[in-house]
C-alpha cells in the first residue's frame, strides 16, 4: 500500500489512462474522490480526507496529472479535460467502484464538472469549490474571451507563454513563490505587466495565516521544486483545445445531484457576469439538480485550506443526504 502518510493517510501509484497516476487516501465506504487545482497538489485535501475517512468514506485525493507524483506528459495537447476525466474514469474503474461522490476545487472542479458531463453514469453527487459550471460560449474561444475582458497581461493569458510562467517561476525563491500563489486572497483579477512579473519580490514580508503553516508552504514548494510547473500551467494551456473538442457538448446540462461552495473575496466569484450567472438562474439551469449554493463571507480562493473544517462539513453534510 506504499508509505503512511500523516494522519494514517497511505499512499500508492496506480496505472490509469496510459499514465502513472499517484493518489492519497484513507478510510473505507463509499469513495469520494478529491480533485485539486493549481497550483497543488492532493495534499489541499489532507484535512477533508482525514474528516471524511473518520465519517465512513473512502477518501481518494490524486495528483492529478501533470502535478506531484503523477506522470506529467510534456505537451499541453494532452491535458485537455477527456485525457483529465479519463484519468477519473480508470481510477473509479481501478478503485472497482460504480458510482462515486466527486469534489473539485479550481482545475479540479472543472475536471469534476466535465466528469458529470461525459459520464453522469459514475457520478452519485459533486461539489464544486470555486469554479461554476461554465456552459460552453460557441461563439467564441475562451482565450479570446478572456484578452478581450482582462487584456493580454491576465495571469491566464500570461500563461500562454513559457517565458512569463515558468521564466518568471524559475526567477524568484520556490517557497516565496508558494506563498504568494496560496496568500493570494484579492477578488481583483491577477493582472501580471511584462515589466513586474510573477518574480516580483512582493511589497512586504508574506505573514502566512492561521491556516497556513511554513511546513505546508515547504510541502508544496518541494514538490514543485522537482517536477516544476509545466504540467499544471498545460492545463490553462490547453484551454482553446479544450473548446474545440467539447463542440459537441455545446448547450449540455449537468444531470448528477450538485452543491457550489465559493468564498466572497475569490477572484472567480467576480469574474464579469459571474454573480449574476450562478444567482439569477442560469447556474440551476444548466445544473438542474443544484441543491445549494454556498457563499463563505471572508473567504477567499483556496477556501480548502482556509476554511478546511467548514468545508469538510459542507462535503458530508450533501454526501451524506444523497
Amino acid at each position: 500500500m506504499g508509505e503512511l502518510g500523516d494522519g494514517g493517510i497511505t499512499h500508492r501509484t496506480v496505472a490509469v489512462n496510459g499514465i502513472r497516476l499517484h493518489i492519497a487516501e484513507k478510510g473505507t465506504g463509499p469513495a469520494v474522490l478529491l480533485l485539486h487545482g493549481f497550483p497543488e497538489l492532493w495534499y489541499s485535501w489532507r484535512h477533508q480526507i482525514s474528516y471524511l475517512s473518520s465519517r465512513g468514506y473512502h477518501a481518494v485525493a490524486p495528483d492529478l496529472r501533470g502535478f506531484g507524483d503523477s506522470d506529467a506528459p510534456p505537451s499541453h495537447d494532452r491535458y485537455t479535460m477527456l485525457h483529465v476525466v479519463g484519468d477519473i474514469v480508470a481510477l473509479i474503474q481501478f478503485l472497482g467502484e460504480e458510482k462515486v461522490f466527486v469534489v473539485g476545487h479550481d482545475w479540479g472542479a472543472i475536471a469534476a464538472w466535465n466528469l458529470c458531463m461525459f459520464r453522469p453514469d459514475l457520478v452519485r453527487g459533486v461539489v464544486a469549490l470555486s469554479v461554476a459550471f461554465m456552459p460552453r460560449n460557441p461563439l467564441r474561444k475562451p482565450l479570446d474571451t478572456l484578452r478581450l475582458v482582462y487584456g493580454d497581461d491576465y495571469y491566464v493569458c500570461a500563461f500562454q507563454e513559457k517565458e512569463r510562467a515558468e521564466g518568471e517561476f524559475a526567477q524568484i525563491d520556490l517557497k516565496l513563490l508558494m506563498k504568494k500563489f496560496l496568500t493570494y486572497h484579492d477578488p481583483k483579477p491577477v493582472i501580471v505587466p511584462k515589466d513586474k512579473g510573477f518574480s516580483t519580490p512582493p511589497e512586504k514580508e508574506i505573514v502566512l495565516p492561521s491556516w497556513l503553516s511554513e511546513e505546508d508552504v515547504e510541502f508544496f514548494a518541494n514538490k514543485f521544486r522537482s517536477t516544476g510547473f509545466t504540467g499544471g500551467v498545460n492545463y490553462y494551456r490547453a484551454l482553446d483545445l479544450n473548446w474545440e473538442l467539447t463542440a459537441g457538448w455545446t448547450s449540455a446540462q449537468i444531470q448528477v445531484p450538485a452543491k457550489f461552495i465559493v468564498g466572497d473575496q475569490d477572484l472567480t466569484y467576480h469574474f464579469p457576469g459571474a454573480k449574476e450567472y450562478i444567482h439569477h438562474g442560469g447556474f440551476k439551469k444548466d445544473v438542474p439538480l443544484l441543491q445549494d449554493i454556498v457563499v463563505i463571507e471572508g473567504a477567499g480562493h483556496f477556501i480548502n485550506q482556509e476554511k478546511a473544517m467548514e468545508i469538510a462539513e459542507h462535503i458530508y453534510q450533501f454526501i451524506s443526504n444523497i
